[in-house]
C-alpha cells in the first residue's frame, strides 16, 4: 500500500488480522515525535496501529523496489508474442520467504487459539 493510500485508510476504521508475535523498538526522537503527531491527528488509531500500518506500507514499497533481474527461463509471452523471462532477482526469494513465514505464523496463531 502506498503511503498516500494509508492516510486515506486512517480516515476509516479497519480491522486487520494480527499475529501473536510482537516487537518492541526504541524510536529515534524525531520519529517518536512524528508518531506522536500522527496519533494526535488520528485519535481513532492507536500508536500500535499507526506503527503497524506504516510498517506494512514501507514493506510494500521495499518489495516494489527490488530490481527485476532477467532470468534464463521463459515463463510467458506478452501480447506481441515476445518472451517474458522469470525474475531472478530478490523478489521471488522475498515472496517465497514471506509465504513460508506467513504459514508458520498462521500455524502459531492457530495453536495459540486452540491452547487458550
Amino acid at each position: 500500500m502506498h503511503i498516500r493510500n494509508l492516510i486515506r485508510e486512517w480516515e476509516r476504521a479497519g480491522v486487520r488480522t494480527l499475529t501473536v508475535e510482537s516487537c518492541c523498538v526504541q524510536l529515534p526522537l524525531h520519529d517518536a515525535a512524528r508518531l506522536a503527531a500522527l496519533a494526535e491527528m488520528y485519535p481513532l488509531k492507536s500508536r500500535a496501529e499507526l506503527i503497524t500500518e506504516l510498517l506494512s506500507a514501507a514493506l510494500d514499497q521495499v518489495e516494489a523496489a527490488f530490481p527485476y533481474v532477467q532470468g534464463s527461463r521463459v515463463i510467458a509471452e506478452d501480447e506481441q508474442g515476445d518472451p517474458m523471462y522469470e525474475d531472478a532477482g530478490l523478489t521471488p526469494l522475498f515472496l517465497r520467504l514471506t509465504k513460508r513465514h506467513a504459514a508458520r505464523l498462521a500455524e502459531e496463531s492457530a495453536q495459540q487459539k486452540d491452547g487458550a
